[in-house]
């Protein structure tokens, strides 16, 4: 079985440094990691793209196994989004009831094939990209890695400056440096420091520190590369740095010898041109790749009344 990063043990090591209360069960038909939640009503069981199965009866044992262990932990509800969406109707078709939720996860997303020679993937990749990484390094940009959690803040500040325009929320410092503690985790920081003019002072001054003009966050598993956050500065923009960079982590990718790219998330099939992630898609798109189709995420309603009351707060939690 193809399993996401999300349902793998090495997501259980993140979910147990950030004290997530966890449950991981693999059987020889079906895999899942569900996460306890809290909310002011009650628990809830929360499987990140999963659980992982390859047939109806192989959701219907897992589901089985997650109704016994919401029952111990007193659940309100159970919280899929197995990436199969024939999984969901498989489930709707055995006579489980199943509440659509609003998406945690994206649905879809735009995946690029790393496979094959160097040739064939810079086919796939934006001639205009490929020309802007190419020159970078002449007018100042240069890329480094890093596993230091204390380098997170480059990443945060750009995201948080980044939300004030597109009304969306960032993580916690605490729990960017915890994902990036993880074997799994790299930061890609991109820096930036003018180029020296042609003929220096006679007197030269000294250098100061470059600017970090953009970051992203990247998870690798034995397969994929997972391109989970990323943000940029005026200046990044002005200096194309997301593109560099972008090519950037697909090269370095490639070099890895990983099969796919996933750029996690572009904005679902006739979203209006003010959604939060239309620009993000309009360049993911600009690469050669496909888009995958997910289930989405769905509710398995146990204690009626609480969940209800769960979904009203939710709501004026949203609006708020």
């Amino acid at each position: 079985m193809e399993t996401p990063i999300t349902q793998s043990k090495a997501w259980q090591t993140l979910q147990n440094d950030l004290n997530e209360p966890n449950f991981y069960k693999a059987e020889k038909d079906y895999v899942y990691l569900a996460i306890a939640k809290s909310t002011p009503v009650g628990k809830y069981l929360y499987l990140p793209y999963g659980p992982v199965a390859t047939t109806g009866q192989g959701i219907k044992h897992a589901l089985d196994s997650l109704m016994v262990l919401a029952k111990q932990q007193n659940a309100v509800f159970i919280r899929i989004e197995p990436q199969n969406p024939n999984l969901i109707e498989a489930l709707k078709e055995q006579g489980i009831k199943l509440e659509k939720s609003l998406d945690l996860n994206p649905a879809e997303t735009w995946l690029l094939d790393l496979t094959g020679t160097e040739d064939d993937l810079k086919e796939k990749l934006p001639s205009r990209l490929l020309r802007y990484h190419k020159s970078a390094e002449k007018k100042g940009i240069t890329i480094r890695k890093s596993h230091d959690p204390a380098d997170i803040h480059f990443l945060l500040d750009l995201q948080k400056a980044l939300a004030k325009t597109k009304n969306i929320s960032t993580f916690s410092e605490e729990y960017l440096k915890t994902e990036l503690k993880q074997p799994f985790a790299t930061l890609y920081l991109v820096e930036y420091r003018p180029p020296e003019p042609p003929e220096p002072p006679e007197t030269p001054e000294p250098l100061e520190p470059p600017t970090i003009i953009a970051a992203g966050l990247v998870f690798d598993d034995d397969k994929t590369r997972y391109n989970l956050q990323g943000a940029q500065s005026d200046e990044g923009r002005k200096l194309h740095a997301t593109g560099v960079l972008t090519i950037e982590l697909i090269k370095d990718a490639k070099a890895q010898n990983l099969q796919t790219f996933d750029f996690w998330g572009i904005a679902p099939d006739g979203a209006p041109q003010d959604h939060p992630w239309q620009g993000f898609t309009e360049f993911k798109k600009t690469f050669a790749g496909s888009e995958a189709k997910y289930a989405g995420t769905y509710d398995l309603i146990l204690k009626p009344v609480k969940y209800q009351l769960y979904k009203l707060l939710r709501k004026f939690r949203r609006m708020v």
